[in-house]
């Protein structure tokens, strides 16, 4: 079982490749201009993320299915960045 410090350690650098893809996709495509294109940005990233999952596993990319996990992750995170509190 990893230890707690490997596990903030392996999080962080996952977070870390989440927050540069989020920076990289909002400073090209700019803010999100309703909920429903976030909804249907978010959802073709889900599409791309499942694609891949559900490849036979001799054929699935490991590289590939960590991109769409970090741009998935990216996307909810300019949706929730961007939406007030409260």
């Amino acid at each position: 079982m990893p230890t707690i410090d490997t596990l903030i350690a392996t999080g962080a650098c996952a977070v870390q490749e989440v927050l540069r893809e989020y920076a990289a996709a909002r400073g090209t495509f700019g803010p999100f201009h309703s909920l429903h294109e976030a909804l249907g940005v978010i959802r073709e990233e889900y599409v791309e993320l499942e694609t891949e999952i559900f490849k036979n596993p001799r054929e699935r990319d490991p590289g590939a299915l960590r991109k769409e996990a970090v741009q998935l992750a990216a996307m909810a995170l300019l949706l929730l960045a961007e939406t007030p509190e409260g």
